[in-house]
């Protein structure tokens, strides 16, 4: 499954288009983003303590310090690719679309002490670098 910000910095690798939907199509939507080596982190840590993990439902995230809305999202995109690409509008805000989702990680932080450790920056500059390094694997059918 690609991750909203996947897309989006697919789509501006490959310049291609994206929509911001709902809400007035203005990209104020606002989401946080995961790092996957953070994530990779905290399931070793889950794993050293698998009895206290076993069973358990945690909310994992990038939480309230690696949130961003679509609209900075495309201009940080933007300015690591260099390219401008075409942004459609669809104001017509669905029933299942949310303004802001920012997730909750208190839970898996007092019970592990975990919390992400990577910036949006450091994201994004390594999914671009990954784009770099793999463009000629990378189909253009994996883009929407």
């Amino acid at each position: 499954m690609l991750l909203f910000y996947e897309i989006f910095r697919l789509n501006h690798y490959f310049e291609k288009p994206l929509t911001y939907i709902g809400f007035g199509g203005t990209g104020m939507q606002v989401r946080d983003i995961l790092h996957v080596q953070d994530l990779y982190e905290l399931l070793d840590l889950q794993l050293e303590s698998f009895d206290k993990a076993n069973g358990q439902i945690y909310n994992v995230g990038g939480g309230r310090g690696n949130s961003i809305s679509l609209l900075e999202l495309s201009e940080r995109c933007h300015k690591l690719t260099g390219n401008k690409i075409e942004i459609h509008s669809t104001g017509t805000t669905r029933h299942h679309d949310l303004m802001v989702y920012i997730t909750d990680n208190r839970r898996v932080h007092e019970d592990f002490g975990w919390s992400p450790q990577r910036s949006v920056s450091a994201i994004l500059e390594d999914i671009y670098a990954w784009l770099q390094a793999n463009e000629k694997e990378i189909s253009n059918s994996l883009i929407p």
